[in-house]
Parts: structure tokens; sequence; C-alpha cells
């Protein structure tokens, strides 16, 4: 699926590393730059792709997904705005609409380093038939030797929200995520507190927690790809673990059968607490990542 983006047609030619595509019925800004591959989807200004120079994919991207207006995309990093989870009535998107809109991209930079992109969406009669308040949103993305994601939300209310990250790896058997704090709700297991002895996830099924006491730093160890994935939280409360597990992922349709071993997310999310808004306070979240060889 990844690939196939780098080989869609040029609509346009922004500057020499950016280009805007089209899949299916998704425009898609490209950025091919001598230190950085990424890919982001207008709808829902939502990352990809992100690829270092000299590095594996770091983010997973499902080849069943489809590229279609008003439906959300499997993999990447979804934005999960004005809410994270399931919606508090019936009728509405699960973890909030943004992902599912049209963003417009406002600005856009680059340097031998890499490239800075920056994407807005504002309130509208589409987001007001699911959400009452005004609002102007703000996604940032610094791609480079590292990938820095920004969601900042002007307005007045309160939200919970993630930047829901799905991590590409050589085998979810394999994989270990460390610095996730020790407590955490179980959202499979009928939301009980859970206690983990070394602040260590291992996925041996399907597994959704909401880590109450996280580090700054989660770090993704994947032995099969022999490398380490950083990833740093900042104006976050939680970080969340997920992985369908065989079964659940068999039932997803926009998921082949065995995707469920090739990702893991670790997500840097407000979701046990609403984050208040205020004119003189916009809220922030911020998701830092990084590879390194093990």
């Amino acid at each position: 699926m990844i690939s196939s983006i780098f080989a869609l047609p040029v609509v346009e030619k922004i500057t020499p590393a950016l280009s805007l595509r089209r899949k299916d019925e998704l425009d898609v800004i490209v950025v091919d730059h001598p230190a950085v591959r990424a890919a982001v989807a207008l709808q829902g200004a939502h990352l990809l792709n992100w690829q270092p120079t000299g590095e594996q994919d770091v983010l997973w991207l499902s080849g069943n997904t489809p590229f279609k207006k008003g439906v959300a995309i499997r993999g990447g990093v979804p934005l999960c705005w004005p809410w994270f989870g399931p919606a508090a009535r019936q009728g509405l998107p699960a973890h909030g609409f943004a992902r599912n809109l049209p963003w417009t991209l406002t600005g856009h930079s680059e340097d031998a380093s890499g490239v800075v992109l920056t994407f807005q969406l504002h309130s509208s009669d589409a987001s007001r038939q699911y959400w009452p308040h005004d609002f102007s949103l703000t996604a940032q993305y610094k791609l480079g030797a590292s990938c820095e994601i920004t969601l900042e939300a002007h307005g007045d209310f309160e939200t919970t929200s993630a930047l829901h990250s799905y991590f590409n790896v050589g085998d979810i058997s394999a994989v270990s995520v460390s610095g996730l704090g020790n407590r955490y709700i179980d959202k499979v297991n009928n939301a009980e507190i859970g206690t983990l002895i070394d602040g260590t996830q291992t996925f041996p099924d399907r597994t959704d927690r909401v880590y109450l006491e996280p580090q700054a730093v989660s770090v993704i160890h994947d032995s099969r790809l022999g490398r380490r994935i950083d990833v740093e939280h900042r104006h976050h409360l939680n970080v969340v673990g997920w992985n369908p597990g065989p079964a659940l992922s068999v039932s997803m349709a926009d998921m082949p059968d065995d995707g469920y071993k090739t990702f893991v997310c670790v997500e840097s999310a407000v979701a046990t607490e609403a984050q208040k808004v205020t004119a003189a306070h916009p809220s922030l979240l911020t998701q830092i990542i990084r590879v390194a060889k093990a």
C-alpha cells in the first residue's frame, strides 16, 4: 500500500520535495526529500507514512483500507478528536470526526534536514452535525530524521484526544513496549484496573490498555526488525497500547486477517480526563518518534 502511494501520478508539483497526488477518492501530499519520504492524506490530515532515509517504513498502513471520502483510514497516525474512543451517543463516529473531514494545507517549508507541513481544520456545517462548538484545529508535522506531530486546538470546550500511531513491526510475538508505567485500564477485560510488573507490555493476544502513569518516552523493542522505536509524549495524560489479536483482526474488513502480526499501536492520549480549552489556553498534544538500531 505505502509503495503504491509514491507511484501515484503527480497532480501538482508544490515544491521540489512536495507534490499533490490522488489515491482513489482522496488527495495526498507526498514528501520525497533526500532525508525523508512521507505522505499525508488531506482527509484527516492523516500521516500515512514516515520513512527516514536508510530506514524501513516506521508506520503501518493496512493494504485493505479504502481511500474513500468520509471513511476513516486504517493505519498511519489517525488524529482522534474531539473525543477518543466510542462516541457519547449513537450515530456519531468513533474517535471523533476530525479524521473523517477534509483539512487544508496552510503552510510548508523545507531545508536540508527535512520538511514541515501545517494543516488546519475549522468548525463548519459539516462539523456541527457532530459537535456544536466553534473551533480551530492545527496539525503540524516536522518530518526528517525524527517525526514530530503536534495537534493544537483553539476554542472554548472540553475534549479528549489521541495520536493513534500504528507502528510497523516484524512480528508482534517478538515485540515488547517499555516505559508504560504500571497501572492501566484493561478495556478488553471490563475496564478493570491492571498492573504491569516492570512497565513493559507484550502482546500475546488482543490488547487494549489505557496506561495511567506512563513515562515520557515509550520504547518499542522489535527484535525481528532489529530496531527500537522511541515514542516521546508531551502534553499527554495517558498512553494507549493496542493490538487487535487474531480474532478481532479477522472480523475487521479494512484489515488483512493476519494484519495484527505486523503492527503495534502506541498512542499519545488524553483519555481518562477531558482537556479544558479556553481562549487563553489552547490544548496541545505532541508525539515525537525516533528510530534506532536495537
